[in-house]
């Protein structure tokens, strides 16, 4: 039976989580042919191609995909194992940022096992949107971030979380009258699905007016079955009482919820943290954006509102 070399299975993560082979040369200290070797090594060694090598295609094979959530699970156990025999704990300040919709069990859970596996390492949490952690980030306030952006935003060192669809809803009961500007449902001043909104040429004339704030996704979903205004969301907060609107809106770019490090923050533990949160599959992941797809299948609007 193969044998899954570590340094090999590390070297795919690299690739992944930057982006292609140059980069993940780079930040190994590696040359490209060094990186490509251990790849092609390892498809050897397991009998499967892992990248795809072709223009435009995506950057990991299906296997790829496969291997990559078991390699980010191996060497993390591979870390802790050689962290629980070592003299020297890990310990530190980490400042967190995440926004409303990754404060989930999931989360909490791995927040659990991370303080018990080191526990000299403090984790000072903050709940944001999108757009003020990003910038928080860029001041140095913030150490790391889990956050939702759109797929173009997304940069080689962002570790993708999972994946997301974006949706136009409204209420199934709800009239839109089309000669004038429709009530729109915001999350609050820096909510990046209202920056989006609002630039020119993403909606119909006469456009959208705000009728809404509230940063709480709960309060969102509420007001959009209430029928009180149009709002975007992600697919997974979709309910039978809402109705897809897309086909009167320019379709709106795939949300992804990434894991993102400050350029300064390369601590090892603030490291150990992203790769503990690497390994614990927060989120819907692939599946459960296929069923949200499915089930928003069933809730588009007919072609006339």
């Amino acid at each position: 039976m193969p044998r899954l070399d570590t340094e090999a299975l590390r070297t795919l993560c690299a690739i992944a989580d930057h982006g292609g082979i140059t980069r993940a040369a780079e930040h190994l200290a590696l040359t490209q042919s060094a990186v490509s070797h251990k790849i092609k090594r390892l498809e050897s060694s397991i009998g499967c191609a892992l990248l795809t090598r072709q223009p435009g295609a995506p950057l990991m094979s299906p296997d790829g995909q496969r291997l990559l959530g078991y390699a980010r699970r191996i060497c993390a156990l591979h870390d802790e194992a050689l962290q629980s025999l070592s003299k020297r704990a890990l310990s530190g300040h980490i400042r967190l940022g995440m926004t409303e919709d990754v404060t989930s069990s999931d989360l909490s859970r791995i927040l659990g096992r991370f303080t018990r596996r080191y526990p000299d390492v403090a984790v000072r949490t903050h709940v944001r949107q999108s757009m003020v952690l990003q910038r928080a980030l860029e001041r140095g306030e913030l150490d790391i971030s889990m956050m939702q952006i759109f797929a173009p935003d997304l940069r080689p060192t962002d570790r993708l979380l999972y994946r997301d669809r974006v949706h136009w809803v409204r209420a199934k009961d709800m009239k839109l009258q089309l000669d004038r500007p429709l009530p729109f449902l915001a999350y609050d001043e820096d909510c990046f699905f209202r920056h989006w909104a609002m630039e020119e040429g993403n909606t119909p004339a006469p456009g959208l007016e705000t009728v809404l704030q509230c940063a709480s996704s709960a309060g969102i979903i509420s007001a959009v079955q209430s029928g009180l205004g149009v709002a975007l969301l992600p697919g997974r907060y979709l309910t039978d009482e809402m109705q897809i609107i897309d086909h009167l809106f320019l379709p709106a770019p795939e949300l992804a919820y990434v894991l993102r490090i400050a350029p300064q923050a390369r601590a090892a533990h603030v490291l150990a943290f992203a790769d503990e949160v690497g390994a614990g599959e927060i989120g819907t992941g692939e599946i459960g954006a296929k069923e949200s797809d499915a089930k928003a299948s069933q809730r588009r609007a007919p072609q006339l509102a």
